[in-house]
C-alpha cells in the first residue's frame, strides 16, 4: 500500500485507486475499536457508533476531498468522539476548506456534535438533518501535513445511513459545508 502511495508522489500524482485503497485501510483497520466501544454501550439507547468511507464528495463550484473516519456518539449527552483522514482531491475554492489545495490533507477530529445541520449539496435547495442513531452531524478540524497541531481548517459535516438529499441524483449520505455531497460505504451501529 505504501509502496503504491510512493510511487505515486514520485510520478506527481496519486492515483484514485491508491487513496481509495488508503482509505479503506483506515477504516477496516479501525473498525475491532469502534465496534468494541458499541458492545460497551449496548444496553444505552441514545449512544451510536458510525464508520465510514467517502471517496468523492464535491457539488460545489471547485473542489473535491476524499473522507474517511470512525466515530462514538450521544444524542442524550451531546458527546461525540471521532476521527479519521481526508485528502482534497481537487483543490478547493470555496466555504471552510477554501485553499486546499489538490493532494493536501492528513486527518480529522470531531469537535462538536451539531444536534442540527442545514446543508446544500450543490445548487439544489437548502435541507436540514437532525442527528439521530443513523445521521450524525458535527463540526471538525481538518489536518494538512506542516500546520503540526494547529487545525488547517474547521468545518461542519454529515454522515448517514441514508440519502440525505433525494432530489440530487444518486445516493447522498456524506456532506462536508462548501464542498458538497458524496457517497459513502458506511456502518451505524445504535
Amino acid at each position: 500500500m505504501f509502496i503504491m502511495l510512493r510511487r505515486a508522489r514520485a510520478s506527481g500524482r496519486t492515483p484514485r485507486t491508491a487513496l481509495v485503497a488508503l482509505l479503506a485501510l483506515g477504516v477496516i483497520a479501525a473498525l475491532p475499536v469502534l465496534l468494541g466501544a458499541t458492545s460497551a454501550s449496548a444496553g444505552v439507547p441514545h449512544r451510536s457508533a458510525f464508520a465510514f468511507l467517502s471517496p468523492h464528495i464535491a457539488g460545489a463550484p471547485t473542489g473535491a476531498v476524499a473522507m474517511t473516519g470512525v466515530g462514538t456518539y450521544d444524542t442524550s449527552t451531546g458527546a461525540l468522539r471521532a476521527n479519521g483522514l481526508f485528502r482534497c482531491t481537487d483543490t478547493v475554492g470555496q466555504g471552510p476548506l477554501s485553499g486546499c489545495m489538490a493532494g493536501q490533507g492528513v486527518h480529522w477530529n470531531s469537535m462538536t456534535l451539531n444536534p442540527t445541520q442545514r446543508f446544500v449539496c450543490g445548487t439544489d435547495a437548502a435541507k436540514t438533518v437532525t442527528t439521530d442513531a443513523t445521521t450524525v452531524a458535527f463540526n471538525a478540524n481538518f489536518f494538512r501535513v506542516g500546520d503540526g497541531a494547529t487545525p488547517s481548517f474547521r468545518s461542519n459535516v454529515i454522515v448517514s445511513a441514508h440519502d440525505i438529499a433525494p432530489d440530487v441524483p444518486g445516493v447522498q449520505n456524506t456532506w462536508i459545508q462548501g464542498v458538497g455531497c458524496g457517497s459513502a460505504l458506511q456502518f451505524f451501529r445504535g
